[in-house]
């Protein structure tokens, strides 16, 4: 059985639904509350918030299903904190200069408002527009804070697909990265440059290609890109440290980050095309 009631007044969460859901009990509403069964405006809370006249509230027999995302996004995380995507590639994360409408963060941002209430969302971390995988987004700047000061705590592991075979199979990269004014991100030792590790494991062989499964212990910019070209095996499709190609050989497949008192595991299946890189050679 589901209920949807609009605030009339402000008031606290429960009071509200204790007031208007008289037959329900306080510790099923409490249970609905806890298994995230409350949606506020279309977005599922956990928490004894604060409602304002005008607010739809849902209470559902199940939790409710992963908010609308824009097309060809998938949502594979929502609470009232935080909301992770698989990000295409070929998508900028947030604007530029240049382009600031048809990017992650606007798109998903519209796609969470309603008439009069705009959604409020801000970047965690960003991907290369090239990069497919995992891409998370704050809700409130507290969440956004809270994550970045603890980020160092996060496990970034992605997949990447490169020229050759790296020899030995697996090994660490530890070669500071430095920014040129170019944008072109230089390897080794120099004046500015800033510490940076990348672990890697070798997947699979087929042909002149390898796929790698790669953790960053630090999170520099074009960090994966560079070190592997500087290791000798640039990821397929990189027109900027290697050769062009239909796509970026690179995917982030797993985030695994603090979130309140307990961790959270978001993972983004490599699509089809991503795969086909291995297969082209």
């Amino acid at each position: 059985m589901s209920e949807r009631l609009v605030v009339d007044e402000p008031a606290r969460l429960l009071e509200f639904l204790r007031r208007r859901l008289p037959g329900w009990k306080r510790s099923t509403l409490e249970k609905r509350l806890r298994a995230g069964c409350v949606c506020v405006n279309g977005v599922p809370v956990r928490r004894n918030e604060a409602l304002a006249a005008g607010d739809e509230v849902l209470v559902a027999g199940e939790a409710p299903p992963a908010p609308p995302a824009p097309k060809g996004i998938a949502v594979l995380f929502a609470d009232e904190e935080l909301v992770a995507i698989d990000k295409p590639a070929g998508l900028l994360s947030v604007g530029t200069e240049r382009e600031r409408g048809r990017t992650a963060l606007a798109l998903l941002r519209a796609s969470l408002s309603r008439p009069g209430k705009p959604a409020a969302l801000w970047p965690v971390h960003r991907l290369d527009r090239e990069t497919s995988g995992v891409l998370l987004f704050a809700r409130t700047a507290a969440a956004r804070d809270a994550l970045q000061a603890r980020w160092t705590e996060a496990e970034k592991v992605y997949l990447a697909i490169v020229a050759g075979a790296p020899d030995p199979a697996s090994g660490a990269i530890e070669q500071p990265l430095l920014e040129d004014g170019d944008l072109f991100v230089r390897v080794g030792a120099r004046p500015g440059a800033k510490a940076a590790r990348t672990r890697y494991a070798t997947r699979e062989v087929q042909g002149g290609r390898a796929l790698l499964e790669v953790e960053l212990d630090s999170g520099r910019k074009h960090q994966i890109r560079a070190h592997l070209a500087w290791l000798g095996h640039p990821l397929v499709g990189d027109a900027r440290y290697g050769v062009a190609g239909p796509r970026l050989g690179l995917h982030a497949l797993r985030l695994r980050v603090p979130h309140g008192e307990r961790e959270l595991v978001l993972e983004a299946r490599p699509p089809r095309d991503f795969l086909a890189l291995l297969r082209s050679t």
